[in-house]
């Protein structure tokens, strides 16, 4: 995943009982309803380049997510750059989910200028405190290349499936993390760790120690690898969207490597 530039959107997904996705915007970035990513109008075609539509490929992930028996609860989008990128999340639900602390949500992105090519990426949301977090990315488009639209269904509907896939294995994962209990010297390793593999700037780790520290929320106050997880991405909340699943997924690394998951 390419770095991107600290102007990109933020966000952070709204407290439950509402099952909603919020986004928290800046730098020139800026929340939108649905008939807005509509009107986003599309550069021309060059003869390597063949730009999709937003909401072409917002309108095609919907249909994947639906025909995979996934169920919709909420979406949230986002536009930045005069329009030219874009990132949606929806929250969504499936049969046989078995824990409730957690939901899953899809994050969507796709750009005009060359960017990045259009992707999903699998995410979950601790549901107590809104804590968001990715585990990889799946790019689809051959970076918009010629034929896309031809292949684009069948291309997102292989997404959807992989993306089944990552949510089933981050239910037991987070299982793991919640039976690990770790000590303050592991602790203070795992930090260090988090800045060599760009989880997190080192200007950030004195806020991450505090939240392990002093939970904002109770459900945290175990000494658990699920406790050190929610400090972390506590303290990525409302960080560069486009940077945060790189960010969240280095960080599933690293915590899997920890204890032996990898």
């Amino acid at each position: 995943m390419v770095a991107l530039l600290e102007s990109e959107p933020r966000f952070e997904v709204a407290a439950p009982p509402v099952k909603r996705c919020n986004l928290l915007l800046h730098c020139g970035a800026h929340q939108v309803e649905r008939p807005d990513v509509e009107k986003v109008d599309t550069p021309d075609p060059s003869s390597t380049w063949y730009p999709l539509a937003h909401d072409e490929v917002l309108r095609q992930t919907e249909a994947q997510i639906k025909a995979a028996g996934l169920t919709i609860l909420s979406e949230a989008h986002a536009l930045s750059h005069g329009g030219n990128r874009y990132f949606g999340l929806m929250e969504v639900g499936f049969e046989g989910k078995i824990h409730d602390e957690w939901g899953w949500v899809v994050g969507i992105r796709n750009s005009h200028d060359k960017r990045f090519p259009a992707g999903l990426v699998a995410g979950s949301q601790v549901l107590v405190c809104d804590n968001l977090s990715f585990n990889g990315e799946i790019g689809f488009g051959r970076k918009h290349t010629r034929f896309i639209r031809r292949d684009l269904p069948w291309m997102i509907a292989e997404s959807v499936e992989t993306l089944l896939v990552n949510w089933k294995r981050l239910e037991s994962r987070f299982g793991d993390y919640r039976c690990e209990f770790i000590t303050e010297m592991e602790v203070h390793d795992l930090m260090v760790r988090a800045v060599d593999a760009e989880v997190i700037p080192v200007t950030m780790l004195p806020k991450v120690l505090e939240e392990w520290r002093n939970p904002s929320y109770e459900a945290f106050m175990g000494r658990s690898l699920w406790s050190l997880f929610n400090a972390f991405t506590h303290t990525l909340k409302g960080s560069n969207l486009n940077q945060l699943p790189r960010r969240t997924t280095a960080l599933h690394g690293l915590l899997d490597h920890a204890i032996g998951l990898n």
